[in-house]
């Protein structure tokens, strides 16, 4: 089961939804983090082996430097409600934990 780490730019309303469909999710202010530096998240993600889940482009540079430690979801969405936002990832879920599993360590939402 993937760890999901929601970076401060999204919702902590999806954290919660992804804990609601069984996953593992918190959100960056429910560890302390919303105020920290990327590289200490990505740290955070790394130590857990888990997965962050960012608009943040910053992680993107970040993860191709560190492709063997953490997985990344890159949300490529504008800004939204927070409605808009779950009706639109939440139908992903699947999918996406289906390419988690099978070792995809990062992808790109659109």
């Amino acid at each position: 089961m993937a760890r999901f780490l929601i970076d401060a730019q999204l919702p902590p309303a999806l954290a919660k939804a992804l804990q609601d469909a069984g996953q593992k999710a918190e959100h960056v202010e429910d560890v302390g983090l919303r105020e920290a530096e990327d590289k200490v998240i990505w740290a955070r993600v790394c130590a857990n082996k888990g997965v962050l889940v960012t608009k943040n482009e910053d992680f993107v540079e970040r993860y191709r430097r560190h492709t063997d430690e953490g997985c990344l979801l890159w949300l490529r969405i504008g800004n939204s409600s927070t409605r808009t936002l779950l009706a639109w990832f939440m139908p992903l879920l699947p999918q996406l934990l289906a390419r988690l599993e099978a070792g995809d360590k990062f992808i790109e939402v659109r």
